[in-house]
């Protein structure tokens, strides 16, 4: 059996991988390739150091260059048949759940109603989760000058929220992947695993896959 895909979301909290695996799986198969685009976000810097002050404004950033991705998407690439993305469209709304006041998050549902229902959807969600500690490390190793700021604790209510998304979403089927022990990035007998399940499995409603790391 053989799973066809137009269009594989691949998401996680920070640091999990999520980046990671959509290029891998986009230089296997000559996808196209869309990251979020978190760098360009002017207010994120400021968000680490004041989380309370600059959420709304982040989260609002984040939303309208989503949404542009997501319109973007919707077109089809004549010579690039798969799309894979390092992103969903709807976990904009775990962010702005988690940092947002009430008001805050009532103006912000009022246009992200309108956003969801015109944006690109996936035929696939792979979910990657990992312990908060493996999440740390990730992050610490990678070193990028905003996330040191970062605290533990925010990555577990990030986590916490996350997990609670993913176990009841069923908009698309979904692969659950647990990264804590293992590496598809340097080990390839890894990367090959998720493959095959990705595209040479059956696939119903929400499907967990355990790598026993050697």
């Amino acid at each position: 059996m053989e799973n066809n895909f137009d269009f594989i979301a691949i998401e996680g909290v920070i640091g999990v991988g999520k980046t990671s695996l959509a290029k891998l799986i986009t230089e296997r198969y000559n996808a196209r390739l869309v990251l979020e685009q978190f760098e360009d976000n002017p207010f994120l810097p400021k968000f680490y150091d004041d989380r309370e002050r600059y959420a709304f404004p982040t989260q609002m950033a984040f939303l309208a260059s989503r949404f542009k991705q997501q319109q973007k998407m919707l077109s089809k690439d004549l010579f690039q048949q798969m799309t894979i993305s390092d992103y969903i469209f709807e976990k904009d709304r775990i962010f702005a759940r988690l940092n947002l006041d009430d008001d805050e998050l009532a103006l912000y549902d009022s246009i992200f109603e309108i956003m969801t229902g015109i944006a690109a959807k996936p035929d696939l969600v792979i979910y990657l989760q990992a312990s908060v500690d493996r999440l740390m490390e990730n992050i610490r190793q990678r070193d990028r000058d905003y996330e040191r700021q970062i605290s533990r604790s925010y990555l577990e209510e990030l986590s916490k929220a996350y997990n609670h998304f993913f176990y009841n979403y069923n908009k698309s089927p979904l692969i659950i992947i647990n990264t804590s022990e293992i590496d598809f990035v340097s080990d390839e007998k890894h990367l090959d695993y998720i493959d095959e399940q990705i595209f040479n499995q059956p696939i119903r409603g929400n499907t967990q896959i355990h790598i026993i790391p050697d």
